[in-house]
């Protein structure tokens, strides 16, 4: 089966038209899957530990024409747990912390610890493959090292643990497929 897993929308409607109808076509079949951070939260981390009760429009980038792109199941990220703090909603509770697929786990990807250069430390993930997203910088990880990659060139997996950050739709406009019958990953990007 081929998963189209992307993620860090970040309310950019734009960028995400761009990867939908990049993701149509080039894996019109796939699933698609989101790693959070759909929505962009106005209010910052420090400013949000001391308020609550903002309107969701002064609280978060949130439209309609947004919201009905997102036709696909997602877990939730950073940005949609800062607005439900500070405007008080359990709107996006039922999004999940973690998506398990055919030999993989997705997360956003906050949960985990980061180096100073953005390195995520996977060790506590238990399954062979985890999708994740949080740097919006795309990566292939295997054993803790970072390895090369291209885009649109499939890597063949082995029975190994990796880690995968798909990078992020806004600006970047990247994602990832996944087909777990061949047991690839290939890094895609919608170019502008």
């Amino acid at each position: 089966m081929q998963y189209a897993i992307l993620g860090d929308l970040h309310s950019s409607v734009d960028d995400t038209k761009a990867v939908l109808r990049n993701i149509h076509e080039n894996a019109e079949n796939a699933t698609i899957l989101g790693l959070g951070d759909l929505y962009e939260c106005k209010i910052g981390k420090k400013k949000a530990k001391d308020v609550s009760g903002i309107p969701l429009d002064e609280a978060a980038v949130y439209s309609n024409e947004f919201k009905q792109l997102l036709q696909f199941p997602s877990v939730r990220g950073n940005q949609e747990e800062r607005i439900m703090k500070v405007t008080g909603s359990d709107m996006f509770l039922t999004l999940p912390e973690f998506i398990e697929i055919e030999g993989a786990e997705l997360i956003h990807g906050h949960q985990f610890k980061w180096s100073s250069d953005w390195k995520p430390f996977l060790e506590q993930i238990e399954a062979p493959i985890v999708f994740f997203g949080h740097s919006h910088s795309a990566a292939f990880y295997r054993k803790g090292n970072k390895k090369d990659f291209q885009y649109g060139q499939p890597i063949q997996l082995k029975k190994k643990k990796y880690g995968v950050n798909v990078g992020s739709v806004i600006e970047n406009r990247e994602w990832c497929l996944y087909d777990s019958n061949e047991q690839t990953i290939t890094f895609m990007k919608a170019y502008k």
